[in-house]
């Protein structure tokens, strides 16, 4: 059985933080082979496996492996030490409807599930705590990554200054042709339409820049902010697409860990 292949990101040197890869799993099909998500079509014995694969590799119980399920909303949850205490039906629901996840506890792997959205891992260099965001189209009108630097303020007391920053894999301006109401959407909400979108056939948001933006304007310095490579479209073999594979498929788990 193969081990979990993950990207690897710098941020820290008391700080793990990854995007996996499909490879080094057990899922099959267009969830293959790396999926750890239970919300997405797969196997859910594969999803287990896969799990327990990606917690042994990180040195953890599988408990400490937290998902969300995400509804691309603006919700955010703090995972203390008292979320251990609750029964697993308690833990479900607490991470119901939940689009980001912020702790302050060692041990803890928190993640969010993509496969074209915008997954933004923030690690407060002072404080020593960390959140990662799920900003698909929607959660990033809404501006989810505000969101969380405001949440992390009100937990942690979190300087925005005091951030570094990882926007993973996903889908890139060249790929993600919108309709006029998702331009419409983005319009409204004050973006500034000349630096993120562009006119092709139809219209192409660059969601990784929109990202980007709302954390240098929310006060994150801007070479405090990793920028992923990573088109999940176009390297659609590597990285989990719903675009190209349906949405009935696997997701890639961008996630962060104190050590």
């Amino acid at each position: 059985m193969n081990k979990p292949v993950v990207t690897s990101y710098h941020m820290a040197e008391e700080v793990v933080a990854f995007s996996t890869t499909r490879k080094g799993g057990v899922s099959k099909g267009n969830h293959g082979e790396l999926n750890l998500n239970e919300f997405s079509g797969d196997n859910a014995q594969d999803v287990l496996t896969n799990r327990r694969l990606m917690a042994e590799r990180l040195g953890i119980a599988a408990t400490h492996l937290i998902i969300p399920h995400q509804v691309h909303g603006t919700d955010v949850r703090l995972i203390s030490n008292d979320f251990f205490a609750l029964s697993e039906q308690e833990k479900t629901a607490f991470l119901d409807k939940v689009d980001g996840v912020m702790t302050n506890q060692k041990g803890v792997c928190i993640g969010v599930s993509t496969a074209d959205c915008i997954p933004v891992l923030l690690y407060d260099t002072k404080q020593h705590a960390v959140a990662a965001v799920h900003a698909g189209w929607r959660g990033t009108v809404a501006k989810i990554v505000c969101r969380a630097l405001s949440d992390m303020h009100a937990a942690f007391g979190t300087n925005p200054s005091d951030i570094k920053a990882v926007i993973g894999p996903g889908i890139s301006l060249k790929n993600f042709e919108v309709g006029q109401e998702v331009y419409d959407a983005f319009a409204q909400a004050s973006f500034d339409m000349n630096e993120i979108a562009t006119m092709q056939e139809k219209w192409h948001i660059d969601l990784p820049r929109c990202n980007q933006l709302q954390l240098t304007q929310s006060g994150v310095k801007e070479d405090h902010i990793q920028m992923s490579s990573v088109c999940t479209y176009d390297q659609s073999n590597e990285y989990f697409s719903a675009r190209k594979l349906g949405i009935d498929s696997g997701r890639i788990y961008t996630a962060i860990m104190l050590k």
